[in-house]
C-alpha cells in the first residue's frame, strides 16, 4: 500500500514538471535583452581656445609737445602756437582663451597707422602785423605696432548678446619718420629735418561692447576702446640755411578713442561616439485558451 502511494506521487511530480517546463521556457523568451554597454564619455577637442581679429578707425590726441636743444637755449618768445594729429586705422589678431562663462583673455599684436602729425611754433617779440616773429611749421608721420594681453568680463548672455568690459597692458613700438619743417615769417627760408626714430613705450587700454553669438563657434563683435600709447620722441633735428640748435621734439600722452569690429573664432567642440539607439526585441505574442 505504501509502495503505491509513492509510485503516485513520483507520477504526480513528473507530470507537473512536464507542465511547467514549457512555461518557464517560454516565460525566459519573454524577457527584453539587456541593454548595450556605456559608450566612452565624449572627447572635447580644443578647449576654450580662440583666435581673433579686429580691424577699426581710432581718433587720436597728443596733451603736448617739448622742445630740448642740445646747444643754446629756446629764443625768446617760443611757444606752441597749434598741433593735432590725424585719425588711424588699425588691423590686427590674436589668441585667446576662454575661461568659463564669464572671463575670457587674449593676447594681441596689431598695426596702427594713418597718424599724420603736425604742429607749430613761434618765436620772437609780439606785434600786430604779419612777419614779424618766426614760425616753424612741422609735420611727420607716427605708426606702431602695438603688442597687448587683455583681460575681459562678460555680462551675461541675453538673446545671443553678450556685453563686456575688459583692460590690456602692453607695449608700443613706434615708428616717427619724415620728421621735417618749414620756416616762415622771419624764419622764412629756414628747413630742417630728422632721421626716422624708433622707440617703445608702455601702453595700455580701457574697453567695452556687445558680442554676438553667430555660431556656437563664431562670435563677432562691436567695441569701443580707449587705449594710451605713451610718449614719442623725433631724432635730432638738422638744420639748412639757420642753426636750430639740433632741437628733439617730444610728443607726450598719445592717445585714442578707438571705435573696433571684431570676429572671435572658438577652436574647442565637443568629439562623441555615435550612440546605438537602444530597441529592445519585439516581445512574442502569447494566445490564452
Amino acid at each position: 500500500m505504501r509502495r503505491t502511494k509513492l509510485s503516485a506521487l513520483a507520477r504526480s511530480i513528473t507530470l507537473l514538471a512536464s507542465v511547467a517546463a514549457p512555461c518557464l521556457a517560454q516565460a525566459a523568451d519573454l524577457l527584453p535583452p539587456l541593454p548595450p554597454e556605456p559608450l566612452p564619455p565624449p572627447v572635447e577637442i580644443g578647449g576654450g581656445w580662440y583666435l581673433r581679429g579686429d580691424v577699426g578707425v581710432g581718433a587720436a590726441s597728443i596733451s603736448a609737445i617739448s622742445t630740448t636743444v642740445l646747444k643754446g637755449s629756446l629764443p625768446d618768445g617760443y611757444r606752441y602756437d597749434q598741433k593735432a594729429i590725424e585719425s588711424q586705422f588699425f588691423a590686427g589678431g590674436g589668441v585667446g582663451y576662454q575661461f568659463g562663462s564669464y572671463f575670457h583673455g587674449d593676447v594681441t599684436a596689431e598695426y596702427r597707422g594713418g597718424g599724420k602729425l603736425t604742429f607749430q611754433d613761434s618765436y620772437g617779440a609780439d606785434c600786430r602785423y604779419d612777419g614779424c616773429r618766426g614760425v616753424n611749421a612741422y609735420q611727420a608721420n607716427l605708426a606702431s605696432i602695438v603688442v597687448m594681453a587683455n583681460g575681459y568680463i562678460d555680462l551675461g548672455t541675453w538673446y545671443g548678446v553678450t556685453p563686456f568690459i575688459g583692460g590690456g597692458v602692453g607695449t608700443a613700438f613706434h615708428e616717427f619718420s619724415g620728421f621735417n619743417d618749414r620756416g616762415f615769417g622771419t624764419a622764412l627760408g629756414g628747413y630742417g629735418f630728422a632721421r626716422d626714430k624708433h622707440s617703445n613705450t608702455l601702453a595700455w587700454a580701457a574697453m567695452a561692447g556687445l558680442a554676438y553669438s553667430v555660431t556656437p563657434n563664431l562670435k563677432l563683435e562691436l567695441g569701443y576702446r580707449y587705449l594710451n600709447l605713451g610718449d614719442v620722441r623725433s631724432g635730432v633735428v638738422n638744420c639748412i640755411n639757420q642753426d636750430c640748435g639740433g632741437a628733439v621734439y617730444k610728443v607726450k600722452e598719445v592717445t585714442s578713442h578707438d571705435v573696433r569690429i571684431g570676429m572671435r573664432w572658438l577652436l574647442g567642440g565637443i568629439v562623441a561616439p555615435a550612440v546605438a539607439e537602444y530597441q529592445p526585441e519585439p516581445v512574442p505574442l502569447v494566445r490564452k485558451y
